[in-house]
């Protein structure tokens, strides 16, 4: 004779129902949370800031200020004048025109390009977009390379504040594994011809 299965009875049926109810329940009400703050962080990540030349037409023209930067032997900051005539090449390109009055065979060339899409400066992503209450724009990007004698490596931050009588280009270092940032430069200029 073959042994007869012993059917459960409908009360032990039910709260086996009732259990795996009550498991499911928390296993959603432990989920939701952290698929709301994965979606939240996803949505946050993918948000990316964009500028076009219009935000830059306002620097084109001359510009009178100085150049602060760190020297690397001394690790000490030397402030030097620094003029800036800006032009407009093309619909995304501005050539920057650097003269510096005590040091006339520093004088140099160099450019700012806007790619298509709007999202990099000099193939540099651009972090972040903000208008401070002052009315300037202050525009910001990072990418990761090397800097200082020895190469290390470190995220690279330019901010570039922009306005009609105000214009500096700043750029800081922080180091892998640090949480300070460093000043290696920062151009500052007025629309006011400085009496030298």
């Amino acid at each position: 004779m073959g042994i007869k299965e012993q059917k459960p009875t409908m009360a032990k049926a039910t709260t086996k129902i009732k259990h795996r109810f009550k498991t499911m329940k928390k296993r959603i009400i432990f989920i939701t949370p952290v698929l709301f703050f994965i979606t939240i962080f996803a949505g946050s990540a993918q948000t990316t800031s964009t500028i076009s030349s219009k935000d830059l037409k306002v620097i084109k023209g001359s510009w009178y200020g100085s150049l602060t930067y760190l020297d690397y032997s001394s690790n000490k900051p030397y402030t030097m004048p620094a003029d800036v005539y800006v032009s407009q090449a093309g619909k995304n390109t501005f050539i920057l025109s650097h003269t510096y009055p005590d040091e006339p065979k520093a004088n140099s060339a160099d450019t700012i390009i806007i790619s298509g899409n709007g999202k990099m400066i000099n193939e540099e992503p651009v972090k972040s977009i903000r208008k401070p209450d002052n009315g300037n724009k202050e525009i910001v990007t990072e990418y990761l390379s090397v800097d200082g004698n020895d190469n290390k490596p470190a995220i690279i931050r330019h901010t570039y504040t922009v306005g009609k009588s105000f214009f500096s280009v700043r750029k800081e270092v922080q180091f892998t594994g640090q949480n300070e940032w460093l000043k290696r430069n920062e151009y500052r200029y007025t629309r006011n011809r400085p009496g030298r």
